[in-house]
């Protein structure tokens, strides 16, 4: 029996930060309307020279140093994005190139916002498997270049970063809690396209398009459908809202978070919110989270973290872990 254990993890920002007050002279909007419905205060914007692959090989790098290991010993990147650099190839294989790794094998995984409990959840399931024995599981995304900064309804929400975790494979020990990925639940349904959705792509327009978002429908659904992988999570393994240390959920809206705490009855001490400071950063979202609460000392060895995101698609999961 084999456990998917956590070793490290790192993030990174962009440089530029952009507050509500810079959006005053770009769009018709206002710091109190942004924090009242968002929750959101800051968000970090990419410049040209800034990517998702240098983003994610800088948050890679960082995982690796908190993990203490060379990146040699990585056998299988998996990069979470909505954003590649180019449509092909896979940005994990040109973060797998930069990092010098010339064995194993890398791709990336398309969830939007839920693209890093997928990746998660995948790398999990290649560990547990034997094929392989360490894991760079990133989160990155420049959703700036999607962005219609007309749009005041979508431009504020989002912001750029990424974030990265080391997984290894490890034996179950005979004694004591199990470590590592505990459990993992996935959804999807596709009927639920047009609430969330890009109007481009190589197939379509042959450009890259904007996000579209009808707000109202995807908070509607986002709760219930967060809260049901979750409370099959708990069926699964056993645990319930009362055992969880820290609630790391994606930072998409202050609002949806909050209330699918209360929903599961998790005191709010134990959730992390950094989507004050983020903005919605989609699939690096809960690294970002995850990275930002393990170096300030919050998530230590033993905690049980739950994780959750939901992304266009409608896509949705929840992973359990004993960091």
């Amino acid at each position: 029996m084999r456990s998917s254990v956590v070793l490290g993890t790192g993030s990174v920002l962009p440089a530029r930060t952009m507050t509500n007050r810079d959006f005053e002279g770009v769009v018709e909007t206002s710091d109190e309307w942004i924090r009242q419905r968002t929750g959101i205060a800051e968000r970090h914007i990419a410049d040209k020279d800034e990517t998702t692959v240098s983003l994610g090989e800088a948050a890679a790098r960082k995982a690796l140093d908190a993990a203490g290991i060379d990146a040699q010993s990585i056998d299988l990147i998996i990069v979470a994005t909505a954003t590649p650099d180019n449509t092909f190839p896979a940005s994990a294989v040109q973060i797998q190139n930069r990092l010098g790794i010339r064995h194993g094998f890398a791709f990336d995984m398309q969830a939007v916002c839920s693209g890093f409990v997928y990746a998660m959840t995948t790398a999990d399931l290649y560990l547990k498997s034997g094929m392989a024995k360490r894991a760079l599981v990133i989160g990155s995304e420049t959703f700036s270049r999607l962005l219609d900064w007309s749009d005041r309804t979508t431009c504020v929400l989002f912001g750029d970063g990424a974030g990265a975790v080391v997984l290894e494979a490890q034996p179950v020990a005979d004694e004591g809690e199990k470590r590592g990925v505990l459990v993992s639940r996935l959804r999807s349904d596709g009927v639920h396209k047009e609430k969330l959705y890009v109007d481009g792509g190589p197939s379509t327009t042959g450009t890259v398009g904007h996000l579209r978002m009808e707000g109202r429908e995807v908070f509607k659904h986002a709760v219930g459908m967060i809260t049901d992988v979750i409370e099959e999570s708990f069926s699964l393994s056993g645990y319930d809202a009362d055992d969880i240390d820290w609630f790391v959920p994606h930072q998409a809206n202050r609002r949806i978070i909050d209330a699918s705490a209360k929903k599961l009855g998790i005191a709010a001490e134990k959730v992390v919110v950094t989507v004050d400071r983020h903005g919605n950063t989609s699939a690096a979202s809960i690294p970002l989270a995850l990275d930002t609460a393990a170096r300030d000392g919050r998530i230590k060895r033993g905690d049980l973290v739950l994780l959750e995101a939901m992304g266009g698609g409608f896509t949705w999961g929840a992973c359990l872990i004993r960091w």
